[in-house]
């Protein structure tokens, strides 16, 4: 998708000022769909908006392994040089729906997650309009969860709400720049 967008866009380049991108790496987790898009409003910042999607549910040995999730997040990103090039620093709010287990041991912790984020990276421009981008970021906030027994029982072992602090965002992602 973005190669086509690219190759129709290519010849008109005039501002360069959006930017639609893919993490690679989030689809090492169990297949998570991703996307974010920006918008440069000056020289060194951007705005941007991303989402991720699981729905997914894999068997191992039978049992039901799964690292479901819904994620919204904006924030903005400042570049010391230049827009969408080297350096960048970010920080986003983010909201995360989350159903995970199966993965070390039968219990499953759903529950829903609010907070914020900081992050950092390099962009390399490999092209005009295509961009890879590495990056790491972390975030925190406040967890409302339930453990249970196991993915299918339904069997409730806690319940509540606490304080996190998470790695979040690690980032081998391409980016189509028009």
């Amino acid at each position: 998708m973005i190669l086509l967008l690219a190759a129709m866009t290519a010849g008109t380049l005039k501002a360069q000022d959006w930017s639609l991108s893919t993490n690679i790496a989030a689809y090492a987790d169990f297949g998570t769909l991703n996307a974010e898009v920006g918008y440069a409003f000056s020289r060194h910042w951007n705005a941007a908006a991303a989402v991720r999607y699981n729905p997914f549910t894999f068997e191992s040995d039978g049992e039901p392994v799964q690292s479901r999730q819904r994620t919204f997040a904006a924030g903005a990103r400042y570049w010391p040089w230049h827009i969408y090039s080297g350096w960048w620093l970010a920080g986003r709010a983010q909201y995360q729906e989350y159903n995970r287990g199966g993965i070390r041991s039968p219990e499953t912790r759903e529950g829903e997650r609010v907070g914020a984020g900081i992050a950092g990276g390099y962009s390399y421009m490999l092209t005009p309009w295509l961009n890879l981008d590495l990056g790491v970021g972390v975030w925190g906030g406040l967890d409302r969860y339930a453990v249970y027994e196991c993915p299918v029982c339904g069997l409730t072992l806690d319940r509540g709400r606490t304080l996190f602090f998470l790695p979040d965002d690690i980032r081998i992602a391409l980016s189509l720049i028009f």
